[in-house]
């Protein structure tokens, strides 16, 4: 069913990072989810009202509710389509997160009051009403919400979208929750034991963990998430790769304006001997080639290296090698020497993983102590780099 709905209402469905296309996902997404849960709120009233259960009924004004999200969803992907504008000049798609977010209030605002309609009845047990159609409804309304959960979810990866991914965890949850209702609607009935109040908390419980994780998630790329390593390891292979006259990357850095919007700049390095021209026109292609190919806004910076003095590149060797010998998978880059009548001073970056931070002096003392020779001093000149920028 998934795949004839995307067949039928998105065009060129393979081309996720197209704005446009993931606004028909999200579209479709929001009005298969409104329909659904119209449909369950309509069968639901007609066999509450039929059967006089108030129980159902009210379970039908959840299904309202529910269709909130939906609708949250919606008008999300419509406006994440906007285009750029003056005051927005990095487009509107983070407005996704922030759908997602709004989910996810919504998915811990429910489990808060179930858990506080469970702990009551824990403690003023009331019998759980039993009927065949509560059977029927509940059921329906299991194999609904299951179905919606699976098809949120199968496009929410498809697109990546967080938002998505909320509503397919709120889908799941209601399956979760109505499924607690009907397990303890018919073990009462076949045992006399009063365990709703009980198995509603569990299930508060897990719903409210849920929502926490949801909100994290979308939260995490608002405030600036790392980038995704597969996204670090393509632009890093696509630069390196472009031109053999660049002989090496560095000082990546990634920004995520949301879904499809993503900013990034790199170093490159190349021969101080190139002419400059000409590595500023093949600059030009390489920009263009990863926002034509792969819908990302890069900027490259250029950074010539000397590669033809042998006392640099044995200086740089030979701290290459004292790094290694203090913390294996310390790496350098922008190497340079300034030859000095008493010292000389060595002039570099210095990658510092997550785990080194705040040992940037014991580093590096430890690396001028390491690369002393008779007669002459060397005096380090050292940036360090978080890690994050140099993946």
């Amino acid at each position: 069913m998934t795949k004839l709905l995307i067949r039928l209402f998105v065009k060129n469905s393979e081309d996720t990072e197209n704005p446009q296309v993931r606004g028909k996902y999200g579209t479709m997404a929001g009005i298969v989810g409104i329909l659904c849960n119209l449909v369950l709120f309509l069968g639901k009233l007609v066999i509450g009202t039929i059967s006089g259960s108030v129980s159902i009924r009210a379970d039908a004004v959840n299904n309202l509710s529910d269709a909130s999200s939906n609708i949250v969803t919606l008008v999300a992907f419509r406006l994440a389509r906007k285009p750029e504008d003056a005051e927005h000049p990095y487009g509107h798609a983070r407005i996704e997160y922030l759908s997602g977010l709004t989910v996810a209030a919504m998915i811990l605002l429910i489990g808060v009051e179930l858990a506080k309609e469970s702990f009551h009845k824990i403690l003023y047990p009331e019998p759980v009403s039993f009927s065949w159609a509560l059977v029927a409804v509940l059921g329906m309304s299991i194999a609904v919400k299951l179905w919606l959960a699976v098809f949120n979810r199968t496009l929410g990866k498809k697109i990546k979208s967080t938002s998505l991914m909320a509503t397919a965890a709120d889908s799941r949850n209601d399956v979760i929750t109505t499924g607690a209702v009907l397990l303890a609607a018919v073990t009462a009935r076949l045992t006399g034991l009063e365990l709703d109040g009980y198995v509603g908390l569990l299930v508060a419980g897990f719903i409210l963990w849920s929502g926490i994780g949801i909100a994290k998630d979308t939260i995490s790329p608002l405030l600036g998430a790392p980038a995704d390593p597969e996204l670090v390891h393509l632009i890093r292979h696509e630069i390196e790769h472009f031109d053999p006259r660049i002989l090496g990357v560095h000082d990546l850095m990634v920004h995520d304006y949301g879904p499809g919007q993503t900013f990034a700049s790199i170093h490159v390095e190349v021969d101080r001997r190139e002419d400059v021209l000409e590595m500023h026109e093949m600059i030009d292609r390489a920009e263009r080639m990863m926002l034509e190919q792969h819908r990302i806004h890069l900027t490259i910076h250029y950074d010539p290296i000397v590669t033809d003095d042998a006392a640099l590149q044995r200086m740089q060797k030979k701290v290459e090698e004292a790094l290694h010998a203090i913390q294996p998978g310390l790496s350098l880059h922008d190497f340079r020497m300034v030859a000095g009548e008493k010292s000389t001073n060595l002039i570099f970056d210095v990658v510092l993983p997550d785990a080194l931070r705040g040992k940037e002096q014991e580093i590096q003392a430890a690396l001028e102590k390491a690369i002393q020779e008779p007669g002459m001093e060397y005096r380090t000149v050292i940036t360090f780099d978080t890690e994050a920028f140099n993946r």
